[in-house]
């Protein structure tokens, strides 16, 4: 049996546990630069608040009804989720995280010593009284059904947080009761195409012959079949090497200088190797992008993209920046107010560090161990406590803007919790 745990509106839960006050009441967490909503609890959903609402547009809506807003907080989260993640591998030996808030559990074996429902209870319990993080868990024999179940058991209170699916029985009526859309591995496309062919149920398509399936889909959706009739075939342990990597963002302002449109890509490219590195790849191509804000028809409008191949595959940060900054001069266009930049790392291959006979960068392997010890130095230190100068001032015009933020309580130090009795 596997079982996927998932942490309940997380973004918004940490927040709420930060700051006890908001217990029952609406809060919302907002993107990058406080655009749009990304997270909100149960209380802002009642409001008529949604996923993705532009916060411009149902900022008087908040206010009227007393929504506790805040700006997103990454370092923040994964912090927490650190935390809620080492709760359950106390819990269960073999745990293997998914993403940031969803942990799949493996309970093969346990089911001999522990009543599985009541295990994972105690486990949610516990989460919930070191952390005050909610969490939903659905128990299956594989890991869609799995996340079905987790949704059931977040959607109805009678589970008391964990939802098991062990029979047949079970398992057909949460699959006629599901929403087809918001099945593991169907995206828009295959969703239409179900519907095209009349397949409206996750039950409707589990029941569809193999031969069916495999005629109409590629090898994700057979897959999903599988999973759909209880036989377990997706493995998520291995995480497949990313074939790019992006790093891109809204300014808070927009500039207009080609020393703030520099920084920014330094920034970005400095973050994608770092990503590029975490893998153990490297990358042979560099991609940069500007653009001007398209909502503003007032101004000129201008978008551009530039790509240069380099001579070796590298993971070197400061050979990446090089050429991100060499491409910045080819796509800067004086008078135009960018809004949004971005880097774009292609041509992925395995290893860090690669070699040829005329290589142009000197000490190619003592550079690569120089941008490790960054890596290490801003995960032990905080995010950019090292970085290039190029990069610019920490309150550049040209960074995200926070107005809601919450201090880094649980990372940081000089931002620690003060408590007054």
């Amino acid at each position: 049996m596997i079982a996927l745990a998932d942490c309940n509106s997380f973004f918004a839960s940490v927040e709420r546990a930060l700051h006890p006050g908001l217990k029952g009441k609406p809060v919302c967490v907002l993107s990058s630069n406080d655009g749009n909503i990304v997270a909100l609890t149960t209380e802002a959903k009642e409001l008529g608040l949604r996923r993705g609402d532009p916060y411009f547009k149902v900022k008087d809506l908040m206010e009227k009804n007393g929504v506790a807003v805040f700006s997103g907080n990454l370092m923040l989260y994964a912090a927490m989720s650190k935390r809620v993640q080492s709760i359950m591998r106390r819990t269960v030996a073999h745990t293997e995280c998914y993403s940031i808030d969803e942990q799949f559990l493996y309970l093969d074996g346990y089911e001999k010593h522990f009543d599985l429902v009541e295990m994972m209870r105690g486990m949610v319990n516990q989460i919930a009284l070191w952390t005050d993080i909610p969490v939903s868990v659905g128990i299956a024999g594989t890991k869609t059904l799995a996340k079905i179940a987790s949704k059931f058991a977040k959607q109805y209170k009678g589970y008391e947080g964990v939802c098991l699916i062990d029979t047949d029985a079970k398992r057909r009526k949460a699959l006629s009761m599901f929403d087809l859309a918001d099945v593991w591995g169907i995206g828009p496309r295959t969703f239409a195409k179900l519907n095209f062919l009349g397949v409206t149920t996750p039950l409707q398509l589990a029941d569809k012959p193999g031969e069916w399936v495999r005629r109409h889909f590629h090898k994700p959706g057979y897959q999903t079949w599988l999973e759909l009739n209880g036989h377990p075939c997706i493995d998520t342990s291995d995480i497949l090497q990313r074939q790019t990597i992006t790093t891109s963002r809204s300014f808070g302002k927009m500039i207009s200088t080609k020393e703030d449109l520099k920084a920014s890509m330094a920034s970005f490219a400095a973050s994608c190797c770092s990503t590029l590195r975490g893998q153990d790849s490297a990358a042979g191509c560099v991609s940069v992008f500007a653009c001007s804000n398209r909502f503003r028809e007032d101004l000129p409008q201008y978008w551009n993209i530039a790509t240069e191949k380099l001579s070796v595959p590298s993971a070197d940060t400061l050979e990446i920046t090089a050429a991100a900054m060499e491409l910045v001069e080819r796509i800067y266009r004086p008078g135009i107010l960018f809004k949004k930049s971005g880097v774009i790392l292609s041509n992925i291959v395995p290893g860090c560090c690669h070699h040829i006979l005329f290589d142009p960068v000197e000490k190619r392997e003592a550079r690569i161990e120089l941008s490790r010890t960054m890596d290490k130095l801003n995960q032990r230190y905080g995010l950019n406590a090292l970085s290039l100068a190029i990069t610019g001032r920490p309150d550049a015009s040209w960074k995200v803007r926070k107005d809601f933020p919450t201090p880094n309580y649980l990372t940081d130090i000089d931002q620690i919790m003060t408590v007054q009795l």
